[in-house]
């Protein structure tokens, strides 16, 4: 749950007045990726029929996805990316058409860099109920008209279900590593309990065994924000005018929900009480500095999001529970037999660090033994998508120990 793209990720400044350009114009009434967009980077998988945990049902399930490097002839050097809530399947790579913002790990994934591309096959997919190509929302029913605010709930273990399927596609039946950050985390925490057989390593970045009363209490705001929007129109808005869909709601919630990806440290030392403009905000229609980075976020966003992917996917967070109908959580981590590295932010107000002690200590493979590994850093829950460095080198410890 969180920014995803290099020009959101770099740490928090003033917003310029180039910076303002970016945005003028009308937002489009979905930032989806469509068909007859270009493709840029994308694969597509089609992968028949899916039955929803919860009920429901897909005729016909496409994912989205990019690779990186080359499978080996055993097939058994295949790492799978899962992206945090509002990314996609664009690891790596420069923006373009189909593309509009370049790769949100560009310094993780490369030629000789912690996830190598001349050693390991990467594999990244679109989530499914994503909006960058995967089957969801923006995409079309059997009616010939957008599913909308009909497509079925989703929960976390549907979107890994698509995953596996996915892998069977391409023939990997065991990943050399799972890694993800975020809602990331919660897909590769659910591989390695739901599939054990089928993960040799695990990488679980800022992410919970579950989601919190708080957490939930924070998204349902968000989604309501949506739904307020007199221009969602009940989730039926994809033939709406530019500037008439509901980007006032969308930007609301990203706006809310960016205050729980930094710390209250950046944003108090970068900002302090500075003002946007010459022209004061006590009274005289100025602006803090701080109200004009979260609103420009929160407009720019609209423009490559769906709101109904962001309601679903949202909802699917909130059905994460890795212990649900398992027993519990302490015994379904009992489950893991992956190699794990379990890394917590000590500045994360989203998912703070005891989420990762929990998920450390349910783990009896983690190669930092019954605790989580801790990154000091100011940047807050998107410090996992910022110190590239420090996360470099636990991903490296992660692949130089024995696979489990």
């Amino acid at each position: 749950m969180d920014w995803q793209t290099p020009e959101d990720t770099v740490p928090s400044r003033f917003v310029t007045e180039a910076d303002t350009r970016h945005v003028l114009g009308k937002p489009p009434a979905t930032g989806a990726w469509r068909d007859g967009d270009p493709r840029g980077s994308r694969l597509f998988a089609d992968l028949g029929p899916l039955d929803f945990e919860r009920g429901g049902h897909l005729p016909h399930l496409r994912i989205a996805y990019e690779t990186h490097g080359v499978l080996s002839p055993a097939r058994d050097n295949a790492i799978l990316i899962t992206h945090a809530l509002t990314g996609d399947s664009h690891v790596v790579g420069g923006p373009g058409p189909g593309h509009p913002t370049a790769g949100w790990w560009q310094e993780i994934v490369g030629p000789g860099l912690a996830l190598n591309t001349d050693e390991f096959f990467i594999v990244v997919p679109n989530m499914l109920g994503g909006c960058q190509g995967s089957t969801g929302p923006a995409s079309f029913a059997p009616d010939g008209s957008e599913w909308g605010a009909r497509f079925p709930f989703t929960t976390v273990r549907d979107q890994v279900r698509a995953q596996v399927s996915l892998a069977d596609e391409l023939g990997i039946d065991s990943w050399a590593a799972v890694v993800g950050g975020s809602m990331g985390g919660m897909h590769a925490l659910e591989w390695a309990v739901g599939y054990p057989d089928r993960v040799d390593r695990l990488g679980v970045l800022a992410a919970p065994p579950l989601t919190t009363a708080d957490q939930i209490a924070l998204n349902s705001v968000q989604i309501e924000a949506i739904r307020m929007d007199p221009l969602f129109a009940g989730g039926n808005y994809y033939d709406a005018r530019d500037g008439d869909g509901p980007h006032r709601g969308l930007a609301l919630a990203r706006r809310m929900a960016l205050l729980n990806y930094r710390s209250p440290t950046e944003l108090n030392e970068r900002f302090e009480r500075s003002w946007q403009s010459p022209i004061s905000p006590l009274g005289s229609g100025g602006r803090f500095a701080v109200e004009s980075y979260i609103d420009f976020h929160g407009n720019k966003f609209t423009r490559r999001f769906d709101a109904n992917s962001y309601i679903t996917l949202v909802e699917a967070m909130n059905s994460h529970d890795i212990g649900r109908d398992r027993g519990g959580v302490e015994a379904a981590l009992a489950r893991v037999t992956a190699t794990a590295l379990v890394l917590g932010i000590d500045s994360d107000r989203l998912f703070p660090v005891e989420g990762q002690e929990r998920i450390a200590a349910g783990v009896s493979t983690g190669i930092d033994g019954t605790v989580p590994a801790i990154l000091e850093s100011d940047f807050g829950h998107d410090g996992f998508l910022i110190e590239h460095v420090a996360v470099s080198a636990h991903l490296r410890r992660l692949l130089d120990a024995p696979a489990g």
